[in-house]
């Protein structure tokens, strides 16, 4: 998924920095969560638009790294 104006790796970084394992495992497929673990993707790519916006809203996330 991508949000315009938004850098991909810096907003996944931010979303792992909020949550622990058991919660990323919870939004994710057992394939999705292979995935995600053998580091062939990242959870911007994996999550959906909805699932994304909710955990930026939910774990008040910064998406300006020069807001951390």
């Amino acid at each position: 998924m991508v949000i315009p104006g938004y850098d991909p790796e810096d907003l996944d970084d931010a979303l792992e920095a909020r949550m622990d394992e058991t919660e990323i495992e919870t939004f994710l497929t057992e394939s999705e969560w292979e995935t995600y673990r053998s580091g062939r993707a990242g959870l911007v790519d994996l999550l959906d638009d909805d699932e994304v916006r909710e955990l930026v809203r939910k774990k008040d996330v910064p998406v300006d790294p020069d807001e951390e």
